[in-house]
């Protein structure tokens, strides 16, 4: 008698990292305004009650994916950090042109780390890696403005995050013109643009 073919099984958090792998790919393919959770559980090639084992809804497995999104970016701007200049000004700016090009190499994932349109998006994974994010950019404006301007260092912070945040979301949204210059290039102007806005009074 022929030996019964086993069921298709997953070993203990390969159906969790599936379904990631499943929903990014369907985020960068199709957009939040086709993501399912069912969709998801197809392409991962299970049932669709079996996402139910990891992420109760949607707004669960996207959280998730935002919060690997926030961990991917602290890595990639450290990164780019490390490679700069050892001066905290020429590794802050370094940060924020890495933050672009986060965005762009990233619009889906970024998309749901930082703009509307997924809702709210809550999990103590995310709250952590965002929470770190925001650390690392504290941390980088500190370092440039010195302790004698301690004081100054959350509203430094917003506003360099608005400036490069900004940039980010105009060239996604390809709200600029082209600007074939390359010292007019938004991206490459962010030092500068960085440095004004540190600038003591």
């Amino acid at each position: 008698m022929p030996a019964r073919k086993r069921p298709k099984t997953y070993h203990h958090g390969d159906l969790r990292e599936a379904l990631v792998t499943a929903a990014v790919a369907l985020l960068e393919e199709k957009g939040l305004a086709s993501f399912t959770l069912r969709e998801c559980a197809r392409r991962a090639g299970v049932s669709h009650a079996a996402p139910a084992h990891h992420f109760a809804t949607a707004a669960d497995l996207l959280a998730e994916i935002a919060a690997r999104g926030f961990e991917r970016f602290v890595a990639a701007l450290g990164k780019a950090a490390d490679a700069a200049d050892a001066s905290p000004a020429a590794r802050l700016a370094a940060m924020g042109q890495a933050y672009v090009g986060f965005a762009l190499a990233n619009p889906a994932v970024y998309g749901l780390m930082f703009r509307a349109g997924a809702g709210p998006l809550q999990s103590p994974h995310l709250k952590t890696a965002a929470s770190a994010a925001w650390q690392q950019l504290c941390d980088s404006v500190a370092a440039v403005l010195g302790p004698e301007r301690r004081d100054e260092v959350t509203a430094k912070a917003a506003v360099v995050w608005a400036l490069v945040h900004g940039t980010a979301t105009l060239l996604l949204d390809r709200k600029l013109p082209p600007i074939p210059a390359r010292d007019m290039d938004p991206v490459a102007q962010i030092p500068s643009s960085l440095s004004g806005l540190l600038r003591a009074n």
